[in-house]
């Protein structure tokens, strides 16, 4: 597996983690998971440029 695709594997799961499932975690709204899918999208953005 190259290196952009563990990436993008890890962000994967990472953007699935940022989701609001407990009731503490319920008010910090799209945050987590707007920051974690921005960076998915970079790193896509990246991999398809040939850029990693």
């Amino acid at each position: 597996m190259s290196l952009g695709t563990i990436l993008i594997i890890i962000l994967i799961l990472a953007l699935l983690g940022a989701i609001p499932a407990w009731p503490h975690s319920r008010g910090w709204g799209y945050g987590p998971g707007g920051i974690v899918g921005l960076i998915l999208i970079v790193v896509i953005v990246l991999a398809l440029m040939g850029r990693i």
